[in-house]
């Protein structure tokens, strides 16, 4: 019989963004993340989301690598909407 090797899951977010026409380069890492490229403001945007995602997940007591995939995606439902209300 094999032993198994139940070492915790790895996950990161990565974002890219095209949208950048001032000739910056942007690029930040975090925790688990890294953002490339974009605007001043939608790198911004990026970094919030980021951020954002990370903190539900540690509200809920869980790394990134152990939210399911459906939990991941209530979050970033939630993160967008929450982008949404603050532009209003």
């Amino acid at each position: 019989m094999r032993a198994t090797n139940r070492s915790s899951k790895s996950a990161a977010l990565l974002g890219v963004a095209f949208d950048a026409q001032d000739g910056q380069t942007r690029l930040t890492r975090g925790k688990n993340f890294a953002l490339v490229g974009g605007s001043e403001e939608t790198h911004a945007v990026m970094q919030e989301t980021a951020v954002k995602i990370n903190e539900h997940a540690d509200r809920k007591g869980k790394s990134l690598g152990d939210v399911s995939v459906d939990e991941l995606r209530d979050i970033c439902q939630q993160v967008s909407e929450s982008h949404q209300q603050g532009k209003k």
